[in-house]
């Protein structure tokens, strides 16, 4: 959502930040008698085009939205054939139906164009005010938009967006990332903050350690109590980032992070403090529960991927120098694959060998985290046979994205082995196992979510996607 429908145009048939933009033109709108300006500027400017898209805005009747310009793009995958303008204007006037922005045949709908200017997707623009003088009714408008995307796959054989099922990564959004390229930052304070937030809960003990980590990281931290004094919630911001003229900090809450880093289901990582053990330990541990996760079903093997993440998580935290960047890189990489879309189970037995791996790796000696001791290094092919498990796993409970995410994680960290110089890693049961949902246990009803919170829009796209 904005509030400045001129700029946004500028913007849109401008050349973009790096001159990435190529032909802007429009190539549908509410009436198909609006012209261009990139192809007629003789008969309309950006500023006659936002003048009509922002008049019913102005004789809205009543109090008029602070944030009246609803702005999404709509992409293809990469790989996929070229759409013409007619076919990126059939899909802009069904996603603007599907959206109730304005439906079909509805000629007191909201104004809106599609503009176009690369080759895989386009822009659509609306305000948010229809013609007969009411606001528009957008709940649910992103399940619709990509139920309406999947149609045209289908149709046109493009390629199928992962399914909906609110595990996909929280991307900054645009007004994040100019903030973060205006202070000459490497990434917005929503991505440090997750890097942060994620190591922290993946080697607490519990809510005091937890919190302390927060702080001992540099952190400022927010907690959030009921009336007899316990913590319910949490927020986190970066130091010198603020807003309002610099009158307040920048918070984030742990839902607002990441799915996986509310208050609750950071607790759920929590594991007692274990005895001292090193690197070769958790080598073990690592190889043992990759083999249980094989025969996890699915509510458990949810719980045992999850696990996973944290434990790359922790070893992106203590890695040798050597391989520390390409480990947190497949940790990143993974973090969709540790989200398993449904129910989850905290008893499983893989679970809990990863758990206390990652423990392990906390309490191992200093000399083997930097010094590229052969632990180290076969350590790192435990891993990378853990997370050919879990994309195992996932492939046979049909979890696309989440396949796609540890295929990726387990490439990164094969780069690591390569570099730290370790042998390849073997295959074993771990390659050859079938993994098959046991009696009781197997795939949930479709779309049975427990526990999940809701997902904000911005995952990356493949098929006429979409993101805010």
């Amino acid at each position: 959502m904005g509030d400045d429908t001129y700029t946004l145009l500028e913007y849109l048939f401008g050349p973009g930040k790096r001159d990435e933009h190529t032909d802007p033109h429009l190539v549908a709108a509410w009436d198909p008698d609006v012209p261009c300006p990139a192809r007629h500027p003789e008969r309309i400017g950006l500023g006659e085009l936002a003048d009509l898209l922002d008049a019913p805005v102005e004789a809205l009747r009543g109090v008029r939205p602070a944030r009246h310009v609803w702005h999404v793009s709509v992409r293809n995958a990469p790989g996929d054939r070229t759409l013409s303008d007619a076919e990126w204007g059939e899909v802009a006037a069904a996603m603007a139906d599907a959206s109730g922005i304005a439906p079909y045949g509805d000629e007191r709908a909201c104004r809106w164009v599609a503009v176009r200017h690369a080759p895989d997707h386009i822009h659509l623009v609306a305000t948010l005010a229809r013609v007969d003088g009411r606001q528009p009714r957008l709940r649910g408008d992103i399940l619709a938009m990509h139920a309406a995307a999947r149609a045209f796959e289908a149709r046109w054989g493009l390629t199928a967006m992962s399914p909906q099922d609110r595990t996909a990564v929280r991307r900054p959004s645009t007004g994040e990332l100019a903030k973060a390229d205006r202070r000459g930052l490497l990434e917005t304070a929503r991505q440090s903050l997750q890097c942060t937030v994620r190591t922290a809960a993946a080697l607490a003990a519990g809510d005091t350690d937890f919190l302390d980590r927060l702080r001992d990281a540099g952190l400022r931290v927010r907690e959030r109590r009921d009336d007899e004094g316990t913590l319910v919630g949490y927020a986190v911001a970066l130091p010198g980032d603020r807003a309002d003229a610099g009158s307040r900090p920048v918070w984030f809450s742990g839902s607002s992070l990441a799915y996986d880093l509310s208050l609750p289901r950071v607790r759920e990582r929590f594991e007692p403090a274990l005895g001292p053990v090193d690197w070769a330990v958790a080598e073990r541990l690592v190889r043992e529960a990759a083999a249980e996760l094989s025969r996890s079903g699915r509510a458990e093997g949810a719980g045992d991927v999850a696990a996973l993440g944290d434990l790359l998580v922790a070893a992106a935290a203590h890695a040798p120098v050597a391989v520390r960047e390409r480990i947190v890189a497949a940790a990143e990489a993974f973090e969709q694959a540790g989200r398993a879309p449904g129910e989850r189970s905290l008893e499983g037995r893989a679970r809990a060998g990863w758990r206390a791996s990652a423990r392990a790796l906390e309490r191992a000696p200093r000399a083997a985290r930097g010094g590229g001791a052969i632990v180290v290094l076969t350590l790192l092919v435990a891993l990378v046979e853990a997370v050919e498990a879990s994309r195992l796993w996932h492939e046979a409970q049909a979890h696309r994205a989440q396949a796609k995410a540890a295929s990726e994680a387990g490439r990164l960290l094969r780069e690591a082995a390569a570099v730290a110089g370790a042998p390849p890693s073997r295959t074993g049961p771990v390659r050859t196992a079938r993994t098959s949902p046991a009696a009781g246990r197997g795939p949930m009803t479709p779309g049975a979510v427990s526990g999940v919170p809701p997902r904000a829009p911005g995952p990356p796209h493949t098929g006429p996607g979409k993101s805010r």
